[in-house]
């Protein structure tokens, strides 16, 4: 009886011991994710549903003392609001043109670099390049190359080519105007496109391609049948970035066109950065702002639902 008790004092014993332990663990663990969780609540959390409150709200933060709360009016307005329509269309126009562009352009790039296989550090770099130009400062530079009296671009068209019927108002022009701003994004965020792809490329089993080699497919076929079927899961990332870069843009426009001529090139985010910012009606604002969250995460869900079917 005496060593039963012995033993017994001795594993509670141990139990306690193991038990206090967890709970320093745990402590510890609270006491590390607490700033983190503090930082998210401040900057994440709490502007969130702030902002979500204000979208209910008529409140300009210069003239009124507080938000008064009106309902769904703010939404219901947004769609009678011409401007807003507008650049709902322009916003439209960009992101599927962007979207289409720099998702064919980033994956024939990286087919490209890894089927060289060697050599193409210097490849890589080139086009990766631009995406540590900050976009504000591509857009001026851009600026300058598409200007129509003084710009490189109609200099190298009029003067070296000899071709002056070419020469344009790249961003003068209506029909010209979002065309260039699609380009220059392009241009500064392919080379992010392009590693994502590539980095689906290289994580494809050696086996399955392999097997098309041995099985005789050419590389064409190879591509179709091996490669593209198996890069879904890139397909998703790559696809949930496009998006968001096409139907966020904002700098671009806002630089090199400033949504002009007339309102051709305003996206939806000059509105919305104009009611907040230039007229300060701020629950209008974040109602627009909302509008364009709920836009794109419908389409990120349609792009993962897309690339999740063809996995079943």
């Amino acid at each position: 009886m005496l060593i039963e008790k012995k033993w017994g004092g001795v594993i509670l014993k141990r139990v306690q011991s193991l038990d206090h332990r967890k709970k320093m663990k745990a402590g510890m663990g609270v006491l590390f994710t607490f700033p983190a969780f503090v930082f998210i609540f401040t900057f994440m959390i709490y502007p969130l549903f702030t902002s979500l409150y204000y979208s209910f709200t008529d409140y300009n933060y210069v003239y009124d003392t507080k938000p008064v709360f009106v309902g769904f009016k703010n939404y219901i307005s947004a769609f009678s609001d011409k401007d807003f329509i507008v650049s709902m269309k322009n916003t439209a126009v960009f992101a599927s043109s962007y979207f289409v562009l720099v998702m064919l352009l980033g994956l024939i790039i990286a087919l490209m670099l890894f089927f060289l296989k060697s050599k193409t550090g210097f490849y890589r770099t080139c086009i990766f390049m631009p995406i540590v130009v900050p976009i504000s400062l591509a857009a001026i530079l851009f600026n300058w190359i598409f200007a129509e009296n003084f710009g490189l671009l109609n200099f190298f068209i009029r003067d070296v080519l000899h071709l002056e019927q070419f020469t344009r108002g790249w961003l003068t022009s209506r029909s010209t105007a979002m065309g260039t701003i699609v380009v220059v994004t392009i241009w500064s965020t392919v080379g992010f496109q392009t590693i994502l792809f590539l980095a689906g490329l290289q994580s494809l089993s050696t086996d399955i391609l392999e097997a098309a080699r041995i099985d005789g497919a050419n590389t064409f076929q190879t591509i179709t049948r091996v490669i593209l079927p198996n890069l879904r899961e890139t397909y998703v990332i790559t696809g949930i970035w496009a998006i968001l870069i096409g139907l966020k843009v904002f700098v671009q426009p806002s630089i090199m066109t400033g949504g002009s001529p007339g309102n051709s090139t305003r996206v939806m985010y000059m509105v919305i950065y104009d009611n907040a910012f230039e007229y300060f009606e701020m629950g209008y604002a974040t109602a627009l702002g909302f509008i364009l969250s709920i836009i794109i995460l419908v389409f990120s869900l349609i792009n993962l639902k897309i690339n999740a079917g063809k996995d079943e």
